[in-house]
Formats: C-alpha cells, structure tokens, sequence
C-alpha cells in the first residue's frame, strides 16, 4: 500500500498535530464533567513552567510562570 492510499488519521488530514487534537477532546471532556469533578480538573489545567535566559554562554536564574503569564 503505497502513502498516499494508506489511511490518514483524520487530525492529521484535517492539518492538526496529535498535541492540538488531544488538546481539544480533554477540553471537551473537561467542560462536560459536573461539579465538584470540573473544579478539581481545572485545576490540574494549570500549566507551570521555567525560563531561564542565557548570557554570555551562562544561565541566568530562572523564573517560574504559568500559562496565564504569557
């Protein structure tokens, strides 16, 4: 079966990556739960992460932001 007759997943054929479809479907999953299960998955949505820049070939000291500080 050569690629171009091989079957696509549907994401992909439609020009998504499989990060960004399965962003989409927790979303929905999410906002289809009833309370106290939709509060307790919001909050393991945050997102939390470190930046660090670099100077001079060193690291500065890191700063720790979430997905809202963008």
């Amino acid at each position: 079966m050569s690629a171009t007759t091989a079957a696509v997943p549907f994401w992909r054929a439609a020009g998504m990556t499989y990060i960004g479809y399965s962003n989409i479907c927790a979303a929905l999953v999410r906002n289809c739960l009833k309370e106290p299960f939709k509060s307790e998955a919001a909050s393991r949505e945050k997102v939390h992460f470190s930046v660090a820049k670099w100077a001079d070939g060193k690291q500065e000291k890191p700063t720790v932001r979430t997905e809202s500080d963008e």
